[in-house]
């Protein structure tokens, strides 16, 4: 008998919300590198994979979906700061990330500046539905 998977007691939810400011490619951009970080810190998000009729496999999804959000440049910090107070896993993503395509200067950049002096382009946040709900109610959609 296969033995019973282990399921969060609470349902969970999954969001980033990136600066609405930030062109469409950039947002995406943000949005993109926020993903797949909380990928590799929770590997368990993804899905089985899916067949299809012809019966080719398809890499597993998200199955709780990951809403993509938007908020003014000032109000990431605070989002941030908030999630980490509610025991929220968060990915940030620091502004000087899109400053630069070398990673090592990126973090060179980041050492450099004091975390409250820190801008973000993007946070992933990735808690129980009801937490993560309460931070991001009032955002809208990205479009």
């Amino acid at each position: 008998m296969d033995e019973p998977i282990e399921r969060p007691s609470e349902p969970m939810r999954c969001a980033i919300v990136v600066d609405v400011n930030l062109a469409a490619g950039k947002a995406a951009n943000a949005a993109a590198v926020v993903a797949l970080t909380i990928g590799k810190r929770h590997p368990e998000l993804a899905g089985a994979d899916l067949i299809d009729a012809g019966g080719d496999a398809h890499p597993g999804l998200i199955p709780i979906g990951i809403a993509v959000l938007v908020a003014e440049t000032n109000e990431l910090p605070g989002v941030r700061a908030r999630a980490l107070k509610g025991g929220i896993d968060i990915v940030d993503f620091p502004a000087l990330g899109q400053q630069t395509t070398d990673y090592s200067e990126f973090g060179l950049r980041v050492r450099q500046t004091p975390g409250e002096e820190l801008a973000y382009v993007a946070v992933g946040l990735y808690g129980t539905r009801k937490a993560v709900g309460k931070l991001i109610g009032k955002y809208s959609l990205l479009k």
